[in-house]
């Protein structure tokens, strides 16, 4: 069982706050994703796990085992780094065995392990290679190798695709996730890039300014962020956000721009202390639905900017002073300064307190 617990942990650098009191459990063969934009602590969390930067306050438990104190070598885990980190004086084959070595296991062990590993990242033919002779995507390739012939019950993984190209993180991201489900490691995984987190893993860590602001499977993450930052930070493009004024004569609505939307029943009771404020409405530009007629449960709005995109065309409305984007159908046929007719989902629609930034939640 390799069960990670994070308690209370933060590391401080002079009067910085990195990381401000993390909790966070990753079961037993778990894959987490910590997610969160440049500066916000998910690297430094990660160093606080394996030992490469010990934290301030706190606990942590690998197994069961408090390692919060321990040296690296004594954690029992793997990582793979942004960079590469592999021996240019090696060849491939010296690279994967390297850790194997220094741990004194035998010999066969060692050329068994190395071949497996190998096998599994696809460069068994590149075992007698120096790393100046190979691509970047295959120095990464290397690493991981190394990574996995530990047969550490922990990976920690920093950022391993941020070096590659588009399309080979493409094909690595995939590769990585049908990997890691069969070795059944328990793994941290740390990047800055929302579709590696909500394509790879099994929870989604999000932070900001050294908090962890929301835990939970990707679809929840994405369909019902905790607050606006979560929000705004995830899907491409974020969640739109509209201010609107809540207003109770006789039924409750809320006015957005020029027009009056009814919430959903669960909602109501909620929005209802609103009355007279003014709250955010978050939606998804792909939970709008477009028309291009007169409909009367719909806002009319002009298009500004058509962005054809092949799976879909990406248009930009305004809706008041809020700039909204909206995603439709490729064959969803219009012009700028085109005028049409939007629909909100009432269940697709994210209630927002203006001062606390929360989702409300019926």
């Amino acid at each position: 069982m390799a069960e990670i617990r994070i308690e209370n942990a933060t590391k401080r650098f002079g009067d910085f706050v990195a990381v401000d009191k993390a909790n966070l459990v990753i079961a037993d063969k778990e894959f987490v994703v910590l997610l969160g934009p440049s500066g916000c602590g998910k690297t430094t969390l990660l160093r606080a796990v394996a030992g490469l930067g010990m934290a301030d306050e706190g606990r942590i438990t690998i197994g069961g085992r408090d390692v919060t104190y321990l040296p690296p070598r004594q954690r029992k885990i793997a990582m793979v780094f942004q960079s590469y980190a592999i021996f240019p004086h090696m060849k491939v084959r010296d690279n994967i065995a390297f850790g194997l070595k220094m741990a004194s296991v035998d010999p066969r062990e060692i050329d068994k392990r190395v071949k497996n590993a190998a096998g599994l990242m696809h460069i068994e033919k590149l075992l007698d290679r120096y790393p100046s002779n190979m691509s970047g995507g295959q120095r990464q390739r290397v690493a991981v190798a190394r990574a996995i012939a530990m047969q550490s019950e922990v990976l920690l993984m920093d950022e391993p695709l941020s070096n590659l190209d588009a399309l080979l993180r493409l094909e690595m991201r995939a590769e990585l996730k049908q990997l890691l489900a069969g070795i059944g490691a328990t793994t941290i995984y740390v990047t800055h890039d929302q579709i590696e987190a909500l394509s790879m893993g099994d929870r989604i860590a999000v932070m900001k300014d050294g908090l962890i602001q929301q835990v939970d499977h990707p679809t929840k993450v994405y369909d019902l962020p905790s607050n606006l930052f979560v929000g705004s930070f995830i899907g491409n493009p974020p969640m739109n956000f509209m201010r609107g004024q809540v207003q109770q004569n006789g039924a409750l609505k809320v006015k957005i721009g020029d027009f009056e939307l009814e919430p959903a029943e669960q909602m109501k009771p909620l929005l209802k202390k609103y009355d007279g404020q003014q709250v955010i409405l978050g939606i998804r530009a792909e939970n709008m639905e477009t028309l291009n007629h007169p409909v009367d449960d719909g806002v009319k709005v002009q298009v500004r900017v058509v962005e054809p995109l092949g799976s879909q065309n990406l248009l930009t409305v305004m809706i008041g002073e809020d700039v909204v984007k909206v995603s439709t159908h490729p064959t969803f046929n219009v012009a700028p300064n085109a005028d049409v007719w939007l629909r909100f989902p009432a269940d697709k629609i994210r209630w927002i307190d203006r001062e606390s930034e929360k989702v409300l939640y019926a």
